[in-house]
């Protein structure tokens, strides 16, 4: 809907004249129905125009039009006529018709003229003069006309090429002279309460604003004889302001064309006295402007105050009797926490209240440096909505928001409003929203027009601007307060995320997922590898899945941003003007306008692509441990911008997510190098034994651990012979590990050099003795492996200290295979000595470190005879299948997971294979 509101004056009749063409115009009645054709001659003094939409809802937006309208124009009396009259004609035109309604409203003396056209001029034009069938009075549609003649005093009917008009006139009725509105007499007890004789100061303030006159009733109020008060300046009595939600300085309200409101006045002793002002500017004799004031008691303000005006549907009084609050009659009643919508319907009624083409209103950021526009009607909302200007803009009063500011022609001082630029708005007047002297805001209307507005708007929009500061501040901060919390909650739970994961593809996955679509509508992340690299484009994700791709290869396709350290949100400009030109291209393709290439079957991905990344997109470093570790990257689709208070939480979300990707970092290159230095403690691999079995499961305790404390290793010695061995440092990790890395080393460099068993365990305990305090105690199970041309095995073992090797017959026995010695590590001079086993055709050995044999559930410990009851289920089976069911046996054995690392070494001897 647009409106527009010409209050005074007689303006130019809109319609032609002269020597041009009348629209034809056509008679909708006889005579008795009082139509009438005659032209306007009667002089209009105020005018009201407005469209409305082809929907159902513009019906009610007419009804509230007219009526505010006429109850402005104080012509109560024939509000509900009017009102009536109006509804059923738009209703025609938006509902019946389809088409939009135009309503004009026209003040004359004699009354009120209302005009509704719409868009549908091939209905039949009625005959002049002749009789026109009403139609029955029961149907649901065309009773306009019908109730044109019963309560309209003239109506008629006018068509032309495009448009069809009914319009309609409601006489005022005769009242006495000097009587505008009357009431019903009110009992005692409802009259405003006042002294035994209520006091009216008047005083009159010079230009400069001295006061040049002060009457009796001043004298009284405020016990100052004139002569003393004379030629001082009002400001030196003034308290302003005295009540919370007066914005407007007392030295500016002398300035207005007219003014009400309360402040306080110090009295000659000393006192504060609470005051309600009504000021108007007028001329002296000498033509010297001045400005007169009447004061009252604050508690007498109804002499002084002008009555609100209230819509249709607000009352004065609340059905308990109670006053309507001056903001719910200017602004409706939404929602107390719901500030976006009292913004929208603030800037609405403004831009309504002063026949504006459109309107604004901005809230002060929390330095209050900065005002952000958070609602407008009329403009480019996408555009417009959280872009910010500055509070102080240039000297003088016309530069800051915290004056009331009137611009004639913004052609003028082009640059003056920076929020109306290029949006063909040429006036303006703009207001500031104060709490308790504290600007929390501005509100502005603007015409197309240029000088549509004077002090005379900027006073009536300064009302509308005190009464919905306070509730305006209130909601705001409510809404702040929320959005601290939410961002707290926000960024407690993004750290714990990221504190929960030390994969750095899982973190920079939840990077992206916590942006979007909380912060932002996409989401790419780039890291940079050292400071030698290039940034890399490493994570892309959009809020709608089926963008991802298109997005992804748009970015591939440009020079990723500069990875400048400097904290803070950057605006990249590239993947905008990058989407805009690869649409602009497919669209020329495919109207043949550009190259001869063949069209892509992607237009639709494409575009849709370019309308995902066409909005704002900004970069925020990831800083970590004074380095640049990458860039967070985040955009809007087409024409949207990002709020500060998003920025500022993305900002304390890239500080985080750059520490957690760092720490994921470090803890990779960590484990890869543990990882690494760990695989080498392990055999490259198990060398194939003719007519021998055999089979190696290994379990190291602890995450990232490839190899702990328990080791094993086979490996030849010469020709024919191998040698084994199976062992366990105290203890687990990378210190285990150390001693492992030694004792396997030492064991084939021993063996290969021709020791016995017992001479290679001893010199491998006094490399352990000095290793000092580094040293750490080792139970091994070293031996040595000859198969034999009849298929058995012998072999020569020596247990220093670890569990003994079972030996698994084929008749189902099981018994020990070595005799316990003392372990290494611990005394340095050790005797030792080799134990012979033959292994029969069938027979299973089996060597097992303490992992295995400890394995704990409660107080329960599976220990030797557990695993003699275990590998005594085994015969038959083959070295592989044997170590599996042990294993499985262990791990079934507790619901925990292992403690301690585990090795388990199981050979048999098939025996010979017959053909």
């Amino acid at each position: 809907m647009t409106t527009g509101l010409h209050p005074g004056g007689s303006p130019q009749d809109p319609r032609p004249t002269g020597n041009q063409a009348l629209p034809q115009r056509a008679q909708a009645g006889p005579a008795p129905l009082h139509a009438d054709n005659r032209t306007r001659s009667s002089v209009i003094t105020a005018r009201a125009a407005a469209s409305f939409d082809p929907v159902g809802r513009s019906v009610a937006t007419a009804r509230s039009f007219v009526r505010d309208t006429l109850q402005g124009w104080g012509f109560a009396d024939i509000v509900d006529d009017a009102v009536v009259l109006t509804s059923e004609l738009v209703t025609n035109a938006v509902v019946h018709a389809g088409t939009s309604a135009d309503v004009l409203c026209l003040r004359s003396d004699e009354g009120v003229r209302i005009e509704v056209a719409d868009r549908y001029p091939e209905r039949e034009i009625p005959l002049q003069a002749s009789a026109v069938n009403m139609g029955s009075p029961d149907r649901e549609g065309g009773r306009g006309l019908q109730l044109c003649a019963a309560l309209a005093g003239h109506w008629g009917v006018e068509y032309s090429p495009t448009h069809k008009q009914v319009w309609f006139q409601l006489d005022l009725p005769e009242r006495p002279v000097g009587t505008r509105t009357a009431g019903p007499s009110l009992p005692a007890e409802l009259l405003p309460l006042a002294d035994g004789r209520v006091r009216v100061a008047v005083v009159q303030i010079d230009r400069v604003g001295s006061i040049s006159a002060w009457n009796e009733d001043a004298e009284d109020l405020f016990g100052y004889a004139a002569e003393h008060v004379t030629g001082k300046p009002l400001t030196d009595l003034a308290a302003w302001p005295h009540t919370p939600g007066t914005s407007t300085g007392i030295v500016e309200a002398l300035q207005l064309s007219r003014w009400e409101g309360s402040y306080g006045i110090r009295a000659a002793s000393g006192r504060v006295t609470p005051v309600y002002a009504s000021h108007l500017r007028v001329r002296d004799t000498g033509g010297e402007p001045s400005t007169v004031c009447l004061l009252v008691r604050d508690h007498e303000r109804a002499v002084l105050q002008t009555p609100l005006r209230a819509s249709a549907t607000d009352t004065t009084t609340s059905s308990e009797g109670q006053a309507t609050d001056p903001f719910e009659v200017f602004i409706g009643s939404p929602a107390p926490d719901d500030l976006d919508g009292l913004l929208q319907r603030t800037v609405e009624r403004a831009r309504d209240m002063l026949d504006g083409d459109s309107a604004f209103l901005l809230l002060a950021t929390d330095d209050e440096t900065e005002l952000e526009v958070r609602a407008s009607t009329g403009l480019p909302s996408a555009r417009q909505r959280f872009a910010r200007v500055p509070v102080e803009a240039g000297p003088g009063r016309y530069g800051s928001a915290r004056m009331p500011a009137v611009h004639e022609d913004l052609m003028v001082v082009p640059g003056a409003v920076p929020l109306l630029g290029g949006t063909g708005m040429r006036s303006v007047v703009t207001v500031p929203l104060k709490v308790e002297g504290r600007l929390t805001g501005s509100l502005g209307v603007a015409a197309e027009s240029p000088a549509r507005y004077s002090n005379e708007e900027a006073l009536r929009l300064q009302f509308a601007a005190d009464r919905i500061a306070l509730a305006v501040e209130s909601a705001r901060l409510g809404e702040l307060e929320r959005l601290r919390r939410g961002s707290l909650s926000f960024l407690v739970e993004a750290s714990d995320l990221l504190a929960g994961t030390l994969d750095r593809d899982q973190t920079l996955a939840l990077m992206a997922q916590m942006t979007v679509p909380t912060l932002a509508t996409w989401c790419a992340v780039y890291t940079i590898a050292d400071q030698a690299s290039d940034p890399y484009l490493s994570y892309v994700l959009h809020e709608d899945e089926e963008r991802i791709d298109g997005l992804k290869a748009l970015l591939s396709k440009i020079a990723p941003p500069d990875p400048v350290p400097t904290p803070g949100a950057r605006v990249w400009p590239a993947p905008a003007e990058a989407a805009h030109q690869a649409a602009l291209r497919t669209s020329m393709r495919s109207l043949g306008l550009g190259d001869r290439s063949p069209v892509s079957s992607g237009i639709g991905t494409t575009l849709a692509t370019a309308a995902a990344v066409g909005g704002e997109t900004v970069v925020l470093p990831l800083v970590a441990r004074n380095r640049v570790i990458g860039m967070l990257t985040l955009g809007k689709p087409s024409d949207e911008h990002f709020r500060q208070e998003i920025l500022e939480l993305a900002e304390d979300l890239s500080r985080r997510a750059a520490l957690a990707l760092d720490n994921a970092r470090l803890y990779s290159e960590r484990t890869a190098i543990s990882q690494s230095l760990q695989r080498s403690l392990l055999p490259p691999e198990l060398p194939h034994i003719e007519g021998v079995e055999v089979e190696v499961i290994y379990r190291a305790a602890g995450e990232g651990n490839e190899v702990g404390g328990d080791f094993y290793d086979l490996f030849p010695i010469r020709d024919g012979a191998y040698g084994f061995a199976i062992g366990d440092v105290c203890g687990t990790g990378p210190e285990a590990a150390a001693v492992t890395g030694l004792a396997r080393h030492a064991l084939r460099l021993l063996a290969r050099e021709g020791f016995g068993g017992p001479a290679v365990l001893e010199r491998l305990n006094s490399a352990i003795l000095d290793e000092g305090a580094r040293s750490r105690f080792l139970t091994l199970l070293y031996g040595e492996l000859w198969p034999q041309e009849d298929g058995s095995a012998v072999l020569k073992v020596v247990c220093a200290g670890h569990p003994l090797p079972l030996r698994l017959r084929q008749d189902g026995t099981v018994e020990a295979a070595a005799e316990p010695q003392p372990l290494l590590g611990v005394m340095e001079d050790l005797e030792l000595y080799e134990q012979t086993v033959t292994l029969d055709p069938g027979d299973v050995l089996l060597c097992v470190t303490d992992g295995v044999t400890e394995r704990r559930e409660g107080t329960r410990m599976l220990g030797d005879d557990g695993l003699t009851d275990v590998l005594t289920t085994c015969t038959g089976l083959t070295a592989g299948a044997v170590a599996a069911r042990v294993m499985r046996a262990v791990e079934r054995f507790a619901s925990d997971a292992p403690s301690d690392d585990m090795a388990i070494l199981a050979m048999r001897v098939p025996g010979l294979q017959v053909d």
